[in-house]
């Protein structure tokens, strides 16, 4: 396994990592996988040294469930989890209050059986809460102990700035990572985020790296229909059904070059894009969490990630496109040249082979 540091903090993690959403289904739990699959899933990420795992607190009881599955192997590893999204139905049962978050941290503790969370992050932005409230709620709870790390997640660029900056007035801990949404179908985060993440040194954490399983090989002219693509995190991407399809093309073109498939391939992009510390990986069987794992034995060369870049490449929003014909030698090597990010380096690795 290899580890990358977390933004500016020196804790190491590794580049991949397990969701735990599906382990009971969220708000669908017909689509959970069961405890005992889960349990299995968590001990072959442990084995495999994948030790990093995400959970959320609107998640469905996956909580209790990654807690039983660590048992005593708690120390072992490290726990991410969420919160600010509506869990109840109170007035105050959602946001990033005071109120809202110290009930929400202690209840998680319970849940996951331990007695401290490394990473806490703010699952969206409270538009109605101040950014000060919430830090200073978070500053509490690392001073009593009950947090390690926080950071945020879904952060839209001005948002996540106006919180670091916060962080920097009142010296209080700064969000150490950003957990988004990215992938080939999904590059959004790429204009904004990406570069800020480089400027303020915060870690990028992966969400939907296989945009809801359609990377992975299923779907297109050799799988099921992309009319079928009815997850979220396929949805959000939006994109003409003609690039979809070239995507997945070239995909499968990559994969049949380098012998790896089509997740792997998807994975393995990811990992080497600027700014990301950790792909969360969510999988329904330990033979799809073993090939997800083996993403990290394959390094695409720089054509392949050109043609990865080129084929799943958006038009760039207002003003970089205003900026760009203004003076592109001006602009920032994150956001320089050509559409979306074009940068074949990954971060450097702190870690090797386990």
């Amino acid at each position: 396994m290899d580890y990358r540091s977390l933004g500016a903090s020196a804790l190491n993690v590794p580049v991949i990592g397990l969701g735990t959403a599906n382990f009971r289904g969220g708000s669908n739990p017909e689509r959970g996988i069961g405890d005992k699959t889960a349990a299995r899933l968590v001990d072959i990420a442990i084995e495999r040294g994948a030790a990093f795992f995400d959970s959320g607190d609107i998640y469905g009881g996956s909580e209790e469930v990654l807690g039983k599955a660590l048992g005593k192997r708690r120390s072992q590893v490290l726990v991410a989890t969420k919160s600010g999204l509506r869990g109840g139905p109170g007035p105050n049962d959602t946001g990033a209050t005071r109120h809202h978050l110290i009930r929400a941290c202690e209840a998680s503790l319970r849940r996951l059986g331990t007695d401290y969370i490394d990473l806490f992050q703010i699952h969206s932005f409270d538009g109605r809460t101040p950014a000060e409230e919430t830090l200073s709620a978070l500053a509490t709870l690392i001073q009593a102990g009950k947090l390690r790390y926080i950071g945020c997640s879904n952060y839209a660029g001005w948002q996540l700035m106006k919180s670091l900056a916060a962080s920097d007035h009142h010296g209080w801990p700064r969000f150490v990572s950003h957990q988004i949404a990215l992938s080939l179908a999904m590059r959004d985060a790429e204009w904004e985020l990406m570069p800020l993440a480089a400027d303020q040194n915060v870690a990028s954490l992966v969400w939907g790296p296989l945009a809801g399983g359609a990377l992975s090989g299923r779907y297109g002219r050799a799988g099921q229909p992309l009319s079928g693509l009815k997850h979220p995190s396929a949805t959000l991407a939006a994109l003409p059904d003609d690039q979809w399809q070239s995507i997945i093309d070239c995909l499968g073109e990559v994969a049949r070059e380098t012998g790896a498939g089509e997740a792997q391939v998807a994975l393995a992009w990811l990992l080497q894009r600027p700014t990301v510390a950790t792909v969360f990986t969510g999988v329904s069987s330990a033979d799809q969490l073993e090939a997800n794992l083996d993403a990290l034995e394959l390094h695409l060369t720089g054509d392949q990630l050109v043609r990865l870049d080129e084929v799943s490449a958006r038009p760039a929003p207002y003003p970089l496109v205003l900026q760009r014909s203004f003076g592109s030698e001006r602009i920032d090597l994150l956001t320089g040249g050509g559409d979306n990010v074009r940068v074949d380096r990954a971060l450097p690795s702190v870690g090797g082979a386990e």
